[in-house]
């Protein structure tokens, strides 16, 4: 089976959140199951920075005389056990930073364009092929990528078959409604069936009107999207797709996220291990400018700064964690007033908050390998990726009850015999607070603690399920579909 992915963010490329390790790592998961996945990703600088010594020896397979403004390539090389196709657009990709937003964290005004050119070259790519290679289906991913059933609709013949993956139904790509001339688009498609979306042009609505098939990130987080709370106006559109909407959890890369290989970390182990655990508690210690302090639990946060996180729920809490005898360690980005928070929050309480604004990969390994336990408090999470690296690191998720939070970790009070963590409802400071207490007085009664590790290390967060869930899906499609050849 040949599959064309497209997606804004790839590990190691380019990466703004879990998007990007999905895109990298399902691929390498359906190809032992025999699938030939090609990803259609742009050249960002970043990317091409990346690809240097690659990038020379990449074949061009297509070019664009015009990609909304100027000429471009599509690029195909071989990195990192990924077949990359690479949009090659200067006038749309070459700019610093962030793929979506400038500096003073406002949006590239010409997103619609950007993206656009990704949808286009995509769905390119699906209706002509690559010389012998033409893909069976098409799966692409969030809202950058949800014009491309939109353009292969309209090519009013049989094309491959659509898959889009909602990552997170927040991030929808409007528009104003007077963009889809300059993106080709017809009016007789800026309907509520097609890609309107209270008068604007949406991407993602596009994708869900167009696509054959509908998928998000976790079995809970489906149910939620239907429900007003969570569906954000397009609950309705998605349970009138009834079963063509499905949930697949995600999965982590399980050589890469590995405590007994991982070269990013102090000490290896593969089972929990009191002395592994301590080397690589000091080595994070001694990153946050800590002193050791073996006997008190050390909790930890890898996380974008938002809203959506929950975090100024813990900034609530935090005199409970602290008054208990634990300690805090922050690494992450995003709102600059919860950055201040946090900043401010370590100035207060010095050798037990510590803070790191940004975000390292590295010492993002060693925080799962060296801290007692990661705290997740989002309000919503569609699926999440930090909490499956801590159980796999021995790490305990304390995590809101919701979306793929509640599917991965199961609490330790309410399920005694299975517990590989604690969770928490509703989403408040008190319920967060009631369940770090909880979590503080598991950790001082250490023979359980480390029974719970133990499931937690041993509990499957691979792709092997997941990815066998998709190829079902996809032999769905197939079945279903007529494909040019």
């Amino acid at each position: 089976m040949r599959v064309l992915f497209a997606a804004s963010e790839c590990v190691p490329f380019v990466k703004t959140g879990g998007l990007a390790d999905v895109v990298a790592s399902l691929p390498k998961a359906l190809a032992a199951l025999g699938v030939d996945v090609r990803i259609v990703l742009p050249a960002y600088r970043e990317v091409r920075e990346q690809l240097a010594a690659a990038w020379e020896n990449g074949e061009i397979v297509k070019t664009y005389g015009d990609l909304f403004g100027s000429s471009a390539h599509l690029r195909s090389l071989r990195a990192e056990g990924l077949d990359l196709l690479l949009i090659d657009a200067p006038h749309l990709f070459d700019r610093p930073g962030n793929p979506y937003v400038q500096a003073d964290g406002s949006d590239w005004p010409d997103n619609h364009l950007r993206f656009g050119a990704l949808c286009r070259v995509a769905a390119d790519v699906a209706e002509h092929g690559l010389g012998d290679w033409h893909a069976d289906l098409v799966h692409v991913h969030d809202w950058h990528t949800g014009l491309v059933p939109a353009y292969l609709e309209m090519a009013k013949r049989p094309m491959p078959p659509v898959m889009i993956s909602i990552h997170n139904i927040l991030y929808q790509g409007l528009f104003p409604a007077s963009v889809r001339g300059a993106l080709g688009l017809p009016d007789s498609g800026f309907t509520p069936d097609g890609y309107e979306f209270y008068g604007q042009l949406g991407f993602l609505k596009a994708g869900l009107a167009y696509a054959q098939r509908i998928g998000t990130v976790s079995p809970s987080y489906a149910r939620e999207l239907l429900q007003p709370a969570f569906g954000l106006g397009l609950e309705g559109m998605l349970a009138h797709r009834g079963s063509s909407f499905v949930g697949i959890l995600n999965g982590i890369d399980m050589e890469i996220w590995n405590p007994a290989t991982d070269p990013l970390i102090q000490a290896h182990y593969k089972a929990p291990n009191k002395r592994a655990r301590a080397k690589n508690k000091r080595a994070l210690e001694d990153g946050f400018g800590l002193a050791p302090q073996a006997d008190a639990p050390l909790f930890c946060v890898v996380s974008r700064l938002s809203e959506q996180k929950g975090l100024d729920l813990l900034l609530d809490a935090l005199p409970t964690l602290l008054d208990a005898g634990g300690r805090l360690v922050v690494q992450g980005t995003g709102s600059p007033a919860l950055e201040a928070a946090f900043r401010a929050a370590a100035a207060a309480h010095p050798g037990q908050v510590a803070v790191r604004i940004g975000y390292d990969e590295a010492f993002a390994h060693l925080m799962q390998a060296g801290a007692d336990a990661i705290i997740i408090p989002s309000r919503f999470e569609p699926c999440g990726l930090t909490q499956m690296y801590g159980l796999r690191y021995g790490c305990l998720p304390i995590v809101a009850e919701t979306g793929g939070l509640a599917d991965t970790v199961t609490d330790v009070d309410a399920v005694p015999a299975q517990g590989t963590g604690f969770s928490f409802k509703p989403g408040t400071a008190a319920a967060l607070a009631d369940a770090i207490q909880r979590a503080i007085a598991c950790y001082h009664a250490p023979e359980r603690w480390r029974a719970v590790m133990r499931r937690a290390m041993r509990r499957p967060v691979g792709w092997d399920a997941s990815a066998k869930a998709y190829m079902a899906v996809y032999d769905e499609m197939r079945q279903t579909a007529v494909v040019p050849v």
